[in-house]
């Protein structure tokens, strides 16, 4: 029988949100609020691009590069934004570019048609600016579990969304679940109107000074040698990740609902590996959670090729969600590293490098699934070993 003291113990293994202070815990919400508003159709967004909208492998790809090409743009803007004005603002913005998305692609006939919506999709100024908001409010000690605790609400927010937004296409069709999305994303801009504000300390006084400009700052030989590292990562999962509804439906006959049940695993699979993660990097090297989300992820590839079975595909789809933590990790990692003044544009750089790797990254995969729907995904099982094995060396 547990002890009162035991008792607690598990309770703070289980829920860890006691990191998060009152405006981490606002930010939670949102996340959550607009991960399930996202969930509902971005898993499924690929296969109805096919099946619906006739577009080819290679034109979900060109799609999917778009949204990587907006999101480095957006990135570097955000930024130099988030340093010089009112964070919380900036995170408020990045919401609302998102909130006629969903309308967009609910009005789309033709997979060109999408390219509109897909540009305000990959509007990101929630990056750079939520990872320096983050860093300048936690407790520095638990700065790795904060940042999966907050990752863990867009996973928690997938966990019911795929699955119901496959229902629902399946049964009132998709351009219900994009007015639905649209609404949950309201509500997620609405809830950053209670944050507090942030802004940079001691800008006026440093924005001039030519150490802390971008290209100064990308010949950092650490930052420089991250940058390139995340980069890898980066463009490895965007390779693979837009074919892989399309490969249930091509491999094993799976429809809407089994590719969105599967999508709520993953993203289940995110919430619990996600703390597990982030208690690991916390307690012994941020390198050691990177290598075993890699880790994670190219197991669960080797299982997607090897077992059709929906049992087995549970296990595996769990344990793919431990390569959702990429961007939360790349914060705890690099968002300590840099000046407080500067730290937005700081992160902002390997965020923008990485998501410039990724540009081409579904394109290419897009054009290996049509010469064999299996060549992206054993391309991503040797990458991703590949990177597990020199995470350690690369970031210390």
């Amino acid at each position: 029988m547990l002890t009162r003291a035991g008792y607690q113990k598990v309770l703070r293994l289980g829920f860890p949100f006691e990191v998060l202070n009152r405006d981490l815990k606002l930010i939670f919400a949102s996340n959550l609020t607009g991960s399930f508003g996202d969930g509902l159709f971005a898993y499924l967004l690929p296969y109805y691009l096919k099946e619906n909208l006739k577009a080819s492998a290679v034109e979900v790809g060109i799609l999917y590069a778009v949204i990587s090409l907006v999101a480095a743009l957006t990135l570097l803007v955000a930024g130099m934004l988030a340093d010089r004005y009112d964070r919380k603002k900036i995170m408020i913005a990045g919401w609302i570019a998102w909130l006629p998305a969903p309308l967009i692609f609910s009005l789309a006939r033709n997979w060109l048609q999408m390219f509109p919506g897909m540009v305000l999709w990959g509007v990101w100024l929630g990056g750079p600016t939520g990872t320096a908001y983050i860093v300048t409010s936690a407790d520095k000690n638990r700065l790795t579990l904060t940042f999966t605790a907050i990752s863990a609400a867009w996973s928690f927010g997938y966990i019911f969304s795929p699955a119901l937004g496959g229902y629902l296409a399946g049964t009132v069709g998709m351009q219900v679940v994009f007015y639905l999305s649209s609404i949950f994303y309201a509500s997620a801009c609405f809830t950053l109107l209670f944050i507090s504000s942030q802004q940079a300390t001691g800008y006026a006084k440093h924005s001039k000074e030519n150490d802390y400009s971008f290209s100064k700052l990308i010949r950092t030989k650490k930052l420089l040698s991250m940058s390139i590292f995340f980069a890898a990562i980066m463009f490895t999962l965007m390779m693979f990740r837009p074919s892989v509804p399309q490969f249930l439906a091509d491999a094993y006959y799976y429809g809407n609902f089994e590719i969105g049940f599967l999508g709520s695993v993953s993203f289940f699979g995110s919430a619990v590996l996600g703390i597990l993660l982030g208690r690991m990097g916390d307690k012994w090297r941020k390198s050691y959670a990177i290598a075993a989300s890699m880790t994670l992820c190219s197991v669960s590839l080797i299982f997607l090729l090897l077992f059709g079975g929906l049992p087995i595909l549970t296990i595996a789809f769990f344990l793919a969600g431990g390569s959702y933590l990429t961007w939360s990790l790349l914060g705890a990692i690099i968002g300590p590293l840099a000046p407080e003044r500067i730290r937005a544009r700081w992160v902002s750089i390997p965020q923008t490098v990485s998501m410039f790797s990724s540009f081409v990254a579904p394109y290419i995969g897009g054009v290996l699934y049509n010469i064999s729907p299996y060549y992206p995904f054993v391309l991503a099982i040797t990458a991703t070993i590949s990177i597990a094995l020199s995470a350690t060396k690369l970031l210390g």
